[in-house]
């Protein structure tokens, strides 16, 4: 039980830090060509990363910022009622609220990486043509979104022994 319980904290642990690169990285769409990326933040051009998003004032691009940073605070707090459950919670107890919290971390990240796959994940707002493909945030966002639910589950199915 002590080692699942190390293999899930080491889980959440990626999942947190995979879930800040992945909305701090400007590498959700990338052009063909390798010198060009695009993120929630900036528009990258050979290695500079200074120009604003041409459609940055969109409020679909402003609502996926804000649920990847919710998804971000809600891994963490579900991050540190985990430890504090597991030092403080009576044998025999399930890790509800860990996992409440993770899975509103997974609701965050579905509604935030849905609005970009809908609105953003096309190239839209890119000179890029068809010739873009998507890069390692956008790959990242979705692992997290896998990892998160089943880390949510498990805490939710798991007891303290």
């Amino acid at each position: 039980m002590l080692v699942l319980l190390a293999g899930i904290f080491v889980v959440h642990i990626a999942t947190v830090i995979m879930l800040f690169v992945c909305t701090i990285a400007n590498v959700w769409v990338v052009s063909n060509a390798g010198n060009a990326s695009v993120g929630l933040w900036n528009n990258c051009t050979n290695t500079l990363c200074n120009e604003t998003l041409s459609y940055a004032n969109q409020d679909a691009l402003k609502t996926v910022q804000a649920f990847m940073i919710l998804s971000i605070i809600f891994s963490a707090i579900s991050l540190l009622v985990f430890v504090f459950q597991l030092f403080t919670m009576e044998k025999g107890n399930r890790f509800f609220l860990s996992g409440a919290t993770m899975l509103v971390c997974w609701l965050c990240v579905l509604v935030g990486v849905s609005i970009y796959t809908n609105r953003y994940a096309n190239g839209f707002g890119t000179n890029y043509g068809s010739e873009y493909h998507h890069g390692y945030s956008y790959i990242l966002a979705w692992i997290c979104f896998c990892f998160s639910f089943i880390i949510g589950v498990l805490y939710l199915v798991l007891r303290k022994k």
